[in-house]
């Protein structure tokens, strides 16, 4: 989907603008996102902020960037700026080093604050967890759950943190790659590995990474018409 900066006098395109703007993109929405997130309006200056918005909203980065202009939340000005980064930049920078067969797919980057949310993607894309990680009281996060559940793990790693302080918890982030079609519940749980019962936090995610459909019948037909067949 993409939008104009100025609609034309085209009662057409004024419509389809409007549609965009005040259904698929209401400012409601997005100040709910940007609240969910800890971002604040200076922040949408940041292309990477802009890009992991235009995710959860399923929205072309570019027609995000012009429904902030038309909720005066940025300027045309800024915009161009943010237009002016490629989308393959931004997806190289998040997975640091790792090189994909393609660029196509989506990167995602998930913390604790999606808990609960419903992550809609397509098959080409990767995500990568960014999570607190209280490694000094012995609690590490179960990534075997993620194992487990068909997601092949490209990167686990722990990330430095230089504070002042000592015992302050780690950052542990793992980048992977979802199993074709994949549609569920992931959950995962930072527990001490000797008492995996006892999760001091979990982290719940709807995961649906099987679109966008192919042409002709919609996998989920395919699958109903094989099983009629085969019975």
């Amino acid at each position: 989907m993409t939008m104009n900066e100025q609609p034309g006098q085209d009662l057409q395109e004024v419509e389809a603008d409007g549609f965009a703007t005040a259904f698929l993109m209401p400012k409601w929405l997005i100040a709910n996102h940007m609240k969910r997130q800890n971002i604040t309006v200076p922040h949408l200056r940041r292309p990477n902020v802009i890009y992991q918005l235009s995710l959860r909203l399923g929205v072309s980065y570019e027609a995000f960037c012009w429904t902030l202009v038309r909720y005066r939340m940025i300027d045309p000005k800024q915009v161009r700026e943010l237009l002016s980064m490629q989308r393959r930049a931004l997806k190289e920078a998040l997975l640091d080093g790792h090189r994909p067969t393609n660029y196509r797919g989506d990167v995602w980057l998930l913390t604790e604050r999606d808990a609960g949310t419903r992550i809609d993607g397509s098959r080409n894309d990767l995500f990568i967890l960014k999570l607190t990680e209280h490694s000094n009281g012995g609690y590490l996060w179960n990534i075997d759950e993620l194992r487990d559940s068909g997601f092949a793990i490209v990167r686990d790693e722990v990330l430095e943190i230089e504070t002042e302080s000592v015992g302050d918890p780690g950052v542990r982030r793992v980048t992977a790659q979802p199993p074709e079609d994949y549609r569920g519940r992931l959950v995962l749980d930072e527990a001490r590995p000797w008492d995996l019962a006892q999760a001091l936090t979990r982290l719940e995610l709807e995961l649906d990474f099987t679109g966008p459909e192919e042409e002709g019948l919609s996998r989920v037909e395919r699958r109903e018409r094989l099983m009629m067949e085969a019975a």
